[in-house]
């Protein structure tokens, strides 16, 4: 049952992000015709697993609504780098709040730009706690995770790609 109401999630989420890209490409480039971000991320394969995560959280709804919300959001490959069976741990049920707090520990309210971004040395994040940033000449980190593309516009905030899941507490 929980596996159909994923795949149903998903499948309105791919629909709702062909909506967004057609509206786009019909001439609008306002806000508006941005998806959201989760129909963006939806919409990318590289973010399949946080899409999962986002289902499996309960913070699809959340992270489609008006924000704004800023997130640094970890690829696939980030997700694979964490110990070996510690998604599929975290997808279950009965870890939901240990899932929700990670998922939400990688969300600051508000929109915040890259050229916001690399002022600063924190951010409190939706979860409660901060994230540090620091600004080197590799690039860009938010709690020891590689900021790899910036600046990705949704109807409702922003995207920052991260190379690494980063860990309340950590």
């Amino acid at each position: 049952m929980k596996l159909l109401r994923t795949i149903q999630v998903a499948a309105v989420l791919l629909l709702a992000t062909a909506f967004a890209q057609a509206a786009h490409h019909e001439g609008g480039h306002d806000e508006m015709d941005k998806g959201t971000i989760v129909e963006i991320a939806a919409g990318n394969d590289d973010f399949s697993t946080l899409v999962a995560a986002l289902t499996a959280a309960g913070l699809v709804d959340v992270l489609s609504g008006e924000g704004p919300f800023t997130v640094f959001a970890p690829t696939n490959e980030a997700f694979a780098k964490l110990p070996a069976g510690t998604v599929e741990t975290l997808l279950k049920p009965e870890n939901k709040d240990q899932l929700v707090a990670v998922l939400t520990y990688h969300v600051v309210a508000g929109k915040v730009m890259a050229a916001d971004v690399v002022t600063l040395d924190s951010a409190v994040t939706v979860q409660g706690e901060s994230v540090s940033i620091e600004v080197g000449d590799a690039g860009v980190s938010v709690d020891n995770a590689m900021v790899v593309v910036t600046d990705i516009e949704a109807s409702n905030g922003v995207i920052h790609v991260i190379d690494t899941v980063i860990l309340p507490g950590a």
